[in-house]
């Protein structure tokens, strides 16, 4: 009997979506026309920079080329040198500190560690020349690498560990003469290519980008929209919108999918009201890391081994890293299904320093905030990276190593090998105790997925969430989700309520029926 009722309430619930959706306007796809229509409309230059003569010149250092800008551009410098692409920090509110300065001087993360004391290898994506220690390179603007984001010859490459000045072999002039707005190319250089290699970090950005597919990524394709970084990323005084959440804790100048696409994009009003609780990318991010694989564990406890005296690498079956001898062991993976997570904007932060409280679990060095019962968080996809890193069981801290050096004896890791000369130079070097014990710890670190949107066809479907088996949302247990939730009060009372509501629908057809016959007789006399 119950199935009976459950099936003619199924069927009824269908004939009524099916009416709704023929009566209702097509207005996700008109919304869509209008979009394709402002982004397909690209700029023209304004300028030819191979006209200023200035630009002719020939340039005897990086410095040289940032002068010429400067004389034309005579406001840029004092906006790209407050911004935390320069300063490498912002100003934040982390609850539990204050008003802090978090950014790459001092929060930790579980790939490169750090670094402090790791400059001049770490600033290869770092928007200036010179960068050291001192930290003397954020006061001076001739510092400031214009040609790095500005190129658009894509020729402009730094130089491996040298402390962010571009490769000896480039032409500046020529390149000074083709500067225009950043390209993908601009971007990508840097933020695909963090932490040592292609789609090491992010696992949804990477080089696949820079001719992607829209299988790959909708917005990105080339035989799409081919949208730039910048069309979402918009830049006012050199001020770029979107924060990485790995080095950010307040909910502002984040990057929304509704700032284009509206809180109530779909047709379907279902659909819309889940908006309200569930981030646009948990449904159109099905997985992650679609064209190249991205590193999901790193195991610095294993780096060090040597063959013959000599570091050495093994690559697994996709041609990735496996082991290096001066990194460690690694797991990549491809086709990532996310993670999920409730979060509302704001993150809290482990910092160079802080005390460990429990160094039985793993620690999580970016904890994203959010619950069901806070009203600004939304679910989430994220990419978990795991890791096991260098701490100090003593004064339970992590430890900042120091990896690199030009040369043999200078105690980096990446060139001695010794795991104590690295953390006690490493540690000086960032003004922190240390107590000459080494162990490991495990940690995670948590990434948010934003890019890589599959087309409309292959986004999620209700059964992948909703559904007691292999529900995509198995993990997130602080609410009541129909279809992969049971509860005995729900279901029976929705059953009595299908059962009184199919009654009272009984009743009153009846009632209309005997009112109509017996008027009818009525007539008759």
């Amino acid at each position: 009997m119950k199935k009976i009722i459950l099936i003619l309430a199924f069927l009824a619930l269908l004939v009524v979506i099916a009416i709704g959706s023929l009566s209702e306007p097509d207005t996700e796809a008109s919304a869509l026309t209008k979009l394709k229509e402002k982004y397909s409309k690209k700029e023209k230059p304004l300028v030819d920079h191979s006209k200023f003569a200035i630009l002719q010149q020939k340039f005897p250092s990086a410095q040289a080329a940032t002068k010429a800008c400067e004389t034309c551009h005579n406001k840029a410098a004092e906006q790209v040198m407050a911004s935390n692409h320069w300063n490498w920090e912002r100003e934040e509110y982390v609850k539990g500190r204050g008003v802090i300065y978090l950014g790459k001087r001092n929060a930790i993360n579980n790939f490169c560690i750090g670094t402090k004391g790791n400059e001049q290898s770490c600033a290869k994506c770092h928007i200036g020349y010179g960068m050291t220690s001192s930290g003397k390179v954020y006061t001076d603007s001739l510092n400031i690498d214009c040609l790095v984001c500005h190129d658009n010859t894509e020729t402009y490459v730094k130089a491996p560990e040298k402390a962010g000045y571009p490769a000896a072999t480039l032409n500046l002039n020529n390149i000074a003469q083709s500067v225009g707005k950043p390209k993908n190319s601009n971007c990508g250089v840097c933020h695909f290519y963090g932490g040592g290699g292609n789609n090491v970090k992010h696992g949804d950005l990477e080089s696949a980008l820079f001719d992607a597919t829209k299988d790959l990524d909708v917005h990105m394709a080339v035989d799409g929209m081919n949208l730039q970084c910048i069309d979402c990323h918009t830049t006012t005084h050199h001020n770029i919108s979107g924060k990485v959440y790995s080095l950010s804790s307040m909910s502002h100048n984040r990057n929304t999918c509704e700032q284009c696409h509206t809180s109530t994009p779909h047709d379907d009003e279902i659909l819309n009201e889940h908006t309200l609780k569930v981030a646009c990318q948990t449904c159109h991010i099905p997985t992650y890391a679609k064209a190249n694989a991205t590193k999901m564990y790193w195991d610095w406890s294993t780096a060090g081994r040597l063959k013959n005296g000599q570091p050495y690498s093994e690559e697994d079956s996709m041609g990735n890293h496996a082991y290096m001898s001066i990194k460690g062991s690694f797991i990549w993976q491809r086709n990532v299904t996310p993670d999920y997570l409730w979060f509302n904007g704001t993150a809290s932060h482990y910092l160079e320093g802080d005390i460990i409280q429990d160094t039985t679990k793993p620690l999580i060095l970016n904890p994203l905030h959010g619950s069901y019962a806070d009203d600004e968080s939304k679910i989430i996809p994220v990419k978990i990276h795991l890791a096991k890193q260098p701490f100090d069981p003593v004064n339970k801290i992590l430890i900042i190593p120091k990896l690199f050096a030009e040369d043999k004896g200078e105690g980096a890791f990446w060139k001695d090998f010794d795991w104590q000369s690295a953390a006690k130079i490493g540690m000086e070097e960032s003004h922190l105790p240390y107590s000459g014990k080494i162990s490991f710890i495990k940690t995670e670190m948590l990434w948010p997925i934003n890019h890589m949107v599959a087309p409309k066809e292959n986004s999620l479907q209700c059964n992948s969430c909703h559904t007691r088996e292999n529900s995509r949302l198995a993990g997130l247990n602080d609410f009541y989700m129909p279809g992969r939730d049971y509860s005995k009060i729900v279901e029976e009372g929705g059953i009595w309520i299908i059962i009184i509501t199919l009654i009272g629908v009984f009743i009153h057809g009846s009632g209309r029926i005997y009112v109509r016959l017996k008027s009818g007789k009525g007539d008759k006399k």
